[in-house]
């Protein structure tokens, strides 16, 4: 991920993936043309990159040249295109390709036609990288197109935003949802989870998402999500995933605006690891950590009779109840330490001190992130 200005922008299309796209470009129209001379001309300022890797990729004879248009931003509609930059040579019966960057709205092909008509050259052929089909509102054929992207903001291999990223190699895509963290937080019974995150969420102004008050709130307000998830509780089974992933991604909804989430109880296997990680990019987001608290069992399990004496919870006063519960919890940890060591996502932290000594502890590893 990159930051050009305010804006973060995340990787999209590898300059490998370019290069690929420009040589079938240049490929294509050298075996349409023939041996016909072509006069390629590239449009200022974002078709640098392309018309330069392009050329050097032609494997005929041609000739190049460059117009600038820019529209009167500010002062008239952009549908008014000035033509900055005219031709210097005689086009009179040539072959004309127009190589640009990208084509979105088209609203620069109106002048483009309009230019090389007056021209009287042979014939206009378009050609272009990038093209949104999404946001294109003209009737001008595209007689080439390299890779069609959908209608989001792109920049790079000659694209800006107000002025930066022309000279990056790769293309990156504008992060609908911009910087966020988003952490996935664990601890065996008794470890203090529920208080951290208390504290993390003030702190850094995150939303905390505990699964069970997920749960119990769409129960309570007999949502379809809830009655659904309640239809599988009540006959014994196991809530499916989909439906739990549900429920998540309109919490994630209702916090649009939120600086990044603390998830609870979610996910507890591979596939719920999984499918969190598809949820948060469809955001424009991702996880950042894993972050678990790490206590000694016999802590643990003093920490968890001492508060069955005034919790009420039976099982929080009954020490096998308790030890079971710490087992199924290593058991189902191991598994997704496993999933997020892999991608540098796990860390460990000290969960045996003061609240405010562990909640230093977890604030050291996310201020890192």
């Amino acid at each position: 991920m990159i930051k050009l200005h305010d804006k973060y922008f995340k990787p999209f299309i590898s300059a490998q993936e370019i290069d690929t796209a420009i040589s079938k470009m240049a490929n294509d129209i050298a075996a349409d043309l023939g041996d016909e001379v072509p006069v390629f001309i590239g449009i200022l300022n974002g078709s640098f990159m392309v018309v330069s890797d392009f050329v050097k990729k032609y494997p005929k004879p041609c000739e190049v040249t460059f117009i600038k248009l820019a529209s009167y931003e500010g002062v008239k509609s952009n549908e008014d295109i000035q033509r900055l930059i005219g031709l210097t040579q005689d086009l009179t019966g040539r072959t004309v390709v127009i190589l640009e960057d990208i084509i979105d709205t088209g609203n620069t092909l109106t002048e483009v036609h309009r230019i090389f008509k007056n021209e009287k050259v042979k014939s206009l052929i378009i050609a272009t990288l990038f093209y949104k089909p999404e946001a294109y509102k003209k009737d001008y054929k595209l007689h080439y197109v390299g890779i069609e992207i959908p209608n989001k903001f792109i920049v790079g291999y000659g694209l800006d935003y107000d002025g930066l990223g022309r000279d990056i190699p790769e293309v990156y895509q504008i992060k609908t949802t911009q910087h966020m963290t988003n952490l996935v937080l664990f601890g065996p019974p008794g470890a203090g989870k529920g208080t951290q995150a208390e504290f993390l969420k003030e702190k850094y102004s995150l939303v905390h998402i505990s699964t069970g008050d997920v749960f119990r709130f769409n129960i309570k307000n007999e949502t379809a999500l809830g009655m659904l998830a309640k239809s599988y509780m009540d006959k014994g089974e196991l809530v499916p995933d989909e439906v739990t992933i549900k429920m998540l991604n309109a919490e994630v909804d209702k916090n649009a605006d939120a600086n990044g989430f603390i998830f609870d109880g979610f996910p507890r296997t591979d596939a719920q690891a999984e499918a969190l990680e598809v949820l948060m990019e469809s955001k424009d987001s991702s996880i950042n950590a894993m972050i678990a608290l790490e206590v000694d069992d016999e802590v643990l399990v003093g920490r968890l009779l001492e508060r069955g004496k005034t919790s009420g919870r039976t099982d929080d006063a009954d020490e096998s109840i308790i030890r079971n519960r710490i087992t199924e919890y290593y058991t189902k940890t191991a598994i997704l330490k496993d999933y997020y060591s892999s991608q540098n996502k796990y860390f460990g932290v000290d969960g045996v001190g003061s609240i405010e000594d562990i909640t230093v502890r977890l604030s050291a590893v996310i201020d890192k992130l």
